[in-house]
């Protein structure tokens, strides 16, 4: 094994190729836990994300967020009538809302309290770790 001088009287152990150790230990990673909320309703979503957020502080964990995200807007247009009239059309429009919660260094506990968390049917919930 060799070691390789970052700077005079300084030395960086190498890091194993296939385990990720550094001279015999596993390296800490920062975890960090991305949750993503997604609702029709922005009222809805909003209290989802308070509910979150104060779970996450609770238990001792650092929280960023909620992020509002570009509301994704999806229209749909139809003809009024059944046959002829093409000139004359109905547009309806669906709004989908969005917001980002980043839950910085969690604990076994936070997780805990994320599971057990009970949140409206509305809130469509993506969680990335």
């Amino acid at each position: 094994m060799k070691v390789t001088p970052l700077f005079i009287g300084e030395f960086l152990d190498p890091v194993h190729p296939l385990n990720g150790t550094i001279g015999g230990f596993f390296k800490m990673s920062s975890q960090k836990i991305r949750i993503r909320l997604k609702a029709f309703d922005h009222k809805t979503l909003d209290q989802s994300a308070e509910k979150i957020v104060e779970t996450a502080k609770r238990t001792g964990a650092r929280v960023s967020g909620p992020i509002p995200l570009p509301t994704e807007k999806s229209i749909y247009t139809i003809l009024r009538s059944p046959h002829v009239n093409k000139d004359s059309r109905e547009q309806f429009e669906m709004r989908t809302h969005k917001r980002l919660i980043d839950i910085l260094e969690p604990t076994s506990k936070t997780v805990d309290a994320l599971m057990r968390l009970d949140l409206p049917a509305g809130v469509d919930i993506e969680i990335k770790l």
